[in-house]
């Protein structure tokens, strides 16, 4: 069984509570959780536990730390917009290299780093692709994928930057990524200078990784996209 604790990593703008999970074994490397739009909540702590039981050090960092590191039901659309809406590139930025730092202090580079994010994270999670060679990057239903969010562009713009090999993983019944902006995804990325794939499932909505949500969780679609995720990290995280 994996360690879990909660800690804090130290950042420009103050600490970022965070929840990390450690192997019971030497770990593999490490992987950054990034939350979804609802928070550290108990399905991105439990996809850290997850990695670790995989032999990854993981680390789920609370993005909204200068909000107070507050988490949010899953109907509560109200209160989560309007905190999204205060992150910003440079936060965003701060906040990743800090993860990333506080991981190689603990002896984990760049190479041997992953990331990986949900919803809103997923953007993240490919932002963070293009600030260093990271070892892998995956994204779940990420928005911003033709329209530009948290003032970063598009990911479509985005992709000539990306650094690390990158998944995406999206679901053809989302509301908020259209099959359309998914494929010019796919072209943009399949252009970069790394390794890339996009996945897509007919019959998942957004959110269809999160078993914590039963309208939209679809068991086949998250397990083949989870089982494709550690594949990744296998192939690209170098030991």
């Amino acid at each position: 069984m994996p360690t879990t604790a909660e800690i804090t990593i130290d950042t420009d703008d103050g600490a970022m509570p965070t929840f990390e999970a450690v192997p019971d074994a030497d770990a593999k490397g490490a992987v950054i959780v990034v939350q979804e739009a609802f928070g550290v909540t108990t399905h991105i702590e439990d996809v850290a536990r997850r990695l670790a039981d995989d032999g990854w050090r993981a680390v789920a960092p609370a993005f909204f730390h200068r909000q107070g590191s507050p988490t949010f039901a899953y109907d509560d659309i109200a209160s989560v917009m309007p905190v999204m809406g205060q992150l910003t590139r440079e936060g965003l930025t701060t906040d990743l290299l800090a993860s990333l730092e506080y991981l190689d202090a603990a002896g984990f580079a760049a190479s041997n780093t992953g990331i990986v994010g949900f919803c809103m994270g997923g953007t993240v999670a490919f932002f963070a692709g293009t600030l260093r060679p990271l070892g892998a990057a995956v994204t779940f239903y990420g928005g911003g994928v033709t329209e530009g969010r948290f003032g970063l562009p598009s990911l479509v713009d985005l992709a000539a930057e990306l650094q690390s090999p990158w998944l995406g993983c999206f679901g053809d019944l989302d509301p908020g990524i259209p099959v359309e902006g998914v494929e010019a995804l796919r072209a943009a990325t399949a252009k970069a200078g790394v390794p890339t794939e996009v996945v897509r499932y007919e019959d998942a909505n957004h959110g269809f990784h999160c078993n914590d949500r039963e309208s939209v969780y679809h068991p086949t679609a998250a397990h083949d996209a989870w089982q494709r995720t550690l594949e990744w990290f296998d192939q690209h995280l170098s030991g």
